[in-house]
């Protein structure tokens, strides 16, 4: 079983800019929790029980949000907000450990993960989910996250979540080429390669790389071996090449809906997908978006 997830947060969140000058890229909300929660709580439903942090000097705040705030707990207390006060002690729960290490120069996503490579170490398959990509479970009896976990378990074999998109947007994605058929939802097939942000008449399929790994400890050899690629960044996509060829790895076709919180429109989009269904704010933010419309 699968119990340790990586999450690379040491970005300057230069798309997200100017709100994310001062603030972490992943602390930037989503209604009322920010985007990193998501992904933690994400990670967590699929029986994550560690997640590691890489994380970089600027991004305190992340590391601050799921620790314990005693002043802030005690006040709330004393004000008899009992609600918030549960809310905040179960960000995440009592059996999940959040550890940081950091990435001390941004030397790409794949010298990221590799950096995670004390506390995994070389034995055990692990997760890595990029937290600009909420991916949105709801109406499925699991996430995919936990779907892919299966998949890994039945097959062996490492899993790279992907998603069909249009055929003229290729060029900003990873891009697999697969061996046989593209699957169904919910299912995997093998890869023959991945080729990173291909032209539109280049690329091998429309099936795209969405942030979501699961990957053997033995990653982390390829990683160290990797030469700087595009950018002259330690890429993860070229280390995972190298793993198709050595021991095979599966593209797992996601169920659910995606959002890329990293762009301005997929943040607005995610906005509007998990505020219309919220709890608390759902049905008044219907009302809102009624009335804007009514006013176009």
């Amino acid at each position: 079983m699968i119990r340790k997830a990586v999450l690379p947060v040491a970005g300057l969140g230069t798309r997200c800019l100017p709100a994310s000058k001062a603030i972490p890229k992943e602390m930037i909300t989503i209604v009322d929790k920010p985007v990193i929660q998501y992904v933690v709580e994400e990670a967590v439903a699929a029986g994550i029980k560690e997640i590691v942090l890489v994380t970089h000097s600027s991004k305190g705040a992340i590391e601050n949000h799921f620790d314990k705030h005693f002043e802030l707990e005690t006040t709330l207390e004393a004000k008899g907000k009992l609600e918030l006060l549960e809310e905040l002690r179960h960000i995440i729960p009592d059996d999940v450990k959040i550890i940081s290490v950091r990435q001390p120069e941004p030397l790409g996503l794949g010298h990221a993960v590799l950096c995670a490579r004390p506390v995994i170490g070389d034995d055990e398959p692990f997760a890595v989910l990029l937290p600009d990509v909420l991916v949105d479970s709801q109406g499925l009896d699991q996430n995919d996250l936990a779907g892919m976990i299966q998949a890994f378990e039945q097959s062996g074999q490492s899993q790279i979540m992907v998603e069909n998109v249009p055929k003229e947007m290729v060029y900003k994605y990873g891009i697999v080429a697969l061996e046989g058929d593209i699957p169904e939802a919910g299912h995997s097939a093998p890869m023959a390669s991945v080729v990173e942000k291909p032209a539109v008449e280049d690329a091998p399929s429309s099936l795209a790389v969405i942030g979501r790994y699961l990957l053997p400890g033995s990653i982390f050899s390829l990683l160290a071996e990797t030469k700087p690629g595009a950018g002259g960044e330690i890429q993860l996509t070229d280390a995972i090449d190298t793993l198709i060829a050595r021991e095979g790895v599966q593209a797992f076709r996601m169920q659910g809906a995606t959002y890329d919180c990293g762009h301005q429109l997929g943040y607005l989009e995610a906005i509007l997908a998990f505020a219309k269904r919220h709890p608390k704010f759902g049905a008044g933010f219907q009302e809102l978006m009624q009335r804007y419309v009514a006013e176009d």
